[in-house]
C-alpha cells in the first residue's frame, strides 16, 4: 500500500449507505462504532437485508429474454418485478404484491469459501452448518449480523440518483417501491455516501459473430448465469457453458448431471479452482462464431458442434452504477473497472463517496470489514487522505502493474490477504484509536464509549486456509452427498495444527 500522506481530512456528520447486503451492513457497523455521526441511513430496495444472498426463484420473474450480446454497462436502474405474496395468509382478493429484484443466486448454490475463512470477524457460524454453507445458511447468518443495525435500514427504497451539490454534499433521490401503483419519490442530502449495492447486477455477454442472428432464430437459447436456477432447465439438452470461474465450474458440474452428454465447457484460460476431469465433459476454447444453420457453433480451434440447444454464459458482470450518471469525471465508462478511485475505495475528486468490495478473487466479508474500518475513520476525520493528484498517481501506478481492463480490481492470493492486513494497519493508525470518548446518548446524558471497531487481521492460519481453499473445496465436493455432514476442515482432511507442526519440525 505504501506511504499514505494525510493531507486532507473531512468533517462528515451524515452518511447514506446504498444497499443492505454484507458490505453495506459492515459499513454501517464500523460507522456506528465511530460515535461521530448524527445520522446513518441505509437504503435497501428489497424488503429484507442480505443483498444478492436473497434467493429469487426463476418462476417469480416469469420468462425473460436476455439481451444478446450484453455490452452496455450504463443501462438503467434495476427494475423491480411484482408478484403475489400470500405469506400473511390473507384471502386471494386481498393478496399483497411484493417487489422482487433479481439476484444471481441459484437453487443448489453452496459457497466456494470455507466458513472458517468467509465469515465476519465478530460473528460465529452456527455449529451445525456445513463447511461450505448453503445459500440459505448464509442469508440467515447475514440476517443475524444485521440485528443490531436494522433500525438504520429503510427497506423497499430504490436509489435513483446521487449528485453533488454546490456546497459539496450529496443529494440522494429515492423511490418507494413498496407497492406497484405507488412511485413516491423523495430527495435527501448527506455529507457522505457509501455505495454498497454490489456488482452482480449487469451481466456481461461478449459479442460473437452471428450471435444476434442465432438468438433471433432460437429465442431463449443463449442466457447468462444470472438467470440460472436449476439444472432441470437443461435436462436432455446439448449445452455449452462459457466460462470456468467459480460460477462456471459449479453450474457446469450441476448441468452435467442432467444435460445430454457430454457437457461442452468453453473457456480461454485455466480455472483457479480445482476441477475434476470427467468423460461427461469436454473442454473447448472460446466460441468464435454462431452458425444459424443446424444450430451450429464454431470454436476458435476450428471445430464445429451442431444441434446445440443452449449456451449459458458464466462470464461475469459489468460494474454499473446508474444512479451516479452525473459524476464528472465518471466512475464507469466501459464497465470493466471502476475509475477515478483511490485504493479501490475513494472517489478521487470527492472522497466522501466510497465504494467497498469492488475487488474480485477475494474473500468479500472480511475485505468489506477492513475497507469499512478505513472508510469510517476517514469520514470521522480520524484518518486523512492524500491530495487528488497523489490519488491519481496511485491509480496510474496500479494500472501499469495490473492493466486497465477487467484485471484492474483482481487481487489474487496473496495480494488479497496482504491488502486486508494493510487496511487493518491503516485503520488502527487513526488518531485516538482505542481511546474512550464522552458521548451523549438519546436521553441527553453522557456516556463513555470506546471509539472505533477493530478490523480483521489475517495471521498464518488465515493465509494457510486462503492458499488451500480451492483444494479444500474439491475435497468437500468429492464426498458427494456425505459433504452435507462435514463441519470442519479436519473433516475433509485439512488440519492447520498438524501442518504447522510438520513445518516447524
Amino acid at each position: 500500500m505504501g506511504s499514505l500522506p494525510a493531507a486532507r481530512r473531512f468533517n462528515v456528520d451524515s452518511v447514506c449507505i446504498i444497499g443492505a447486503g454484507p458490505s453495506g451492513l459492515a459499513a454501517a457497523k464500523y460507522l456506528v462504532a465511530e460515535h461521530a455521526f448524527s445520522r446513518i441511513q441505509i437504503y435497501e430496495q428489497r424488503s429484507t437485508p442480505g443483498g444478492i444472498w436473497n434467493y429469487v426463484p426463476h418462476q417469480s420473474l416469469g420468462c425473460r429474454d436476455v439481451d444478446v450480446p450484453q455490452k452496455d454497462a450504463r443501462a438503467g436502474a434495476d427494475r423491480p418485478k411484482w408478484h403475489p405474496n400470500d405469506a400473511a395468509g390473507v384471502p386471494d382478493k386481498q393478496m399483497r404484491e411484493e417487489t422482487v429484484f433479481m439476484t444471481p443466486l441459484y437453487d443448489r448454490l453452496e459457497t466456494n469459501i470455507p466458513r472458517d475463512l468467509m465469515g465476519f470477524s465478530d460473528l460465529e457460524w452456527p455449529e451445525d452448518s456445513q463447511l461450505f454453507p448453503r445459500h440459505e445458511t448464509v442469508l440467515e447468518y447475514i440476517e443475524r449480523y444485521a440485528e443490531d443495525i436494522r433500525h438504520l435500514i429503510r427497506y423497499k427504497t430504490q436509489v435513483l440518483d446521487v449528485c453533488l451539490t454546490a456546497d459539496e454534499r450529496w443529494r440522494v433521490k429515492t423511490r418507494d417501491v413498496s407497492r406497484q401503483d405507488v412511485r413516491a419519490e423523495r430527495e435527501e442530502t448527506f455529507d457522505a455516501v457509501v455505495v454498497a449495492n454490489g456488482h452482480f447486477n449487469m451481466p456481461y455477454i461478449p459479442d460473437v459473430r452471428g450471435m444476434q442472428e442465432w438468438s433471433t432464430a432460437y429465442p431463449g437459447s443463449i442466457s447468462h448465469s444470472r438467470f440460472y436456477r436449476t439444472p432441470d432447465q437443461y435436462s436432455g439438452k446439448k449445452v455449452i457453458v462459457v466460462g470456468n470461474s467459480a460460477s462456471g465450474v459449479d453450474i457446469g458440474s450441476q448441468i452435467q448431471q442432467s444435460c445430454s452428454s457430454p457437457l461442452l465447457m468453453s473457456f480461454k484460460s485455466e480455472s483457479f479452482l480445482v476441477d475434476t476431469p470427467s468423460p461427461d465433459k469436454v473442454d473447448k476454447p472460446l466460441i468464435a462464431e454462431y452458425i444459424t444453420k443446424d444450430r451450429s457453433v464454431r470454436f476458435e480451434d476450428g471445430t464445429i458442434e451442431q444441434d446445440v440447444d443452449a449456451i449459458l454464459y458464466c462470464t461475469g458482470y459489468f460494474y454499473s452504477f446508474p444512479f451516479l450518471k452525473s459524476l464528472n469525471p465518471p466512475v464507469v465508462t466501459s464497465g470493466e473497472k471502476v475509475e477515478n478511485l483511490y485504493q479501490h475505495i475513494f472517489y478521487q475528486p470527492h472522497p466522501t463517496l466510497a465504494f467497498p468490495v469492488l475487488n474480485q478473487k477475494v474473500i468479500p466479508f472480511p475485505l468489506g470489514e477492513a475497507q469499512s474500518a478505513v472508510i469510517a475513520r476517514v469520514f470521522s476525520g480520524r484518518l486523512g487522505l492524500p491530495h487528488e493528484d497523489e490519488m491519481k498517481a496511485w491509480e496510474q501506478d496500479w494500472m501499469k502493474k495490473n492493466g486497465d481492463g477487467r484485471k484492474f480490481h483482481v487481487l489474487k492470493f496473496p495480494a488479497d490477504a496482504d491488502y486486508i492486513d494493510e487496511l487493518h494497519d491503516w485503520a488502527v493508525s487513526a488518531d485516538g484509536e482505542g481511546q474512550d470518548v464522552a458521548r451523549a446518548d438519546e436521553a441527553g446524558s453522557g456516556a463513555v464509549v470506546r471509539r472505533g471497531k477493530a478490523p480483521p487481521y489475517w495471521g498464518e492460519k488465515e493465509y494457510w486456509m486462503r492458499e488451500r481453499f480451492p483444494a479444500i473445496k474439491k475435497a468437500f465436493q468429492d464426498m458427494g452427498e456425505e459433504r452435507h455432514e462435514k463441519r470442519t476442515l479436519q473433516d475433509v482432511g485439512f488440519d492447520y495444527e498438524e501442518w504447522k507442526g510438520r513445518e516447524r519440525g
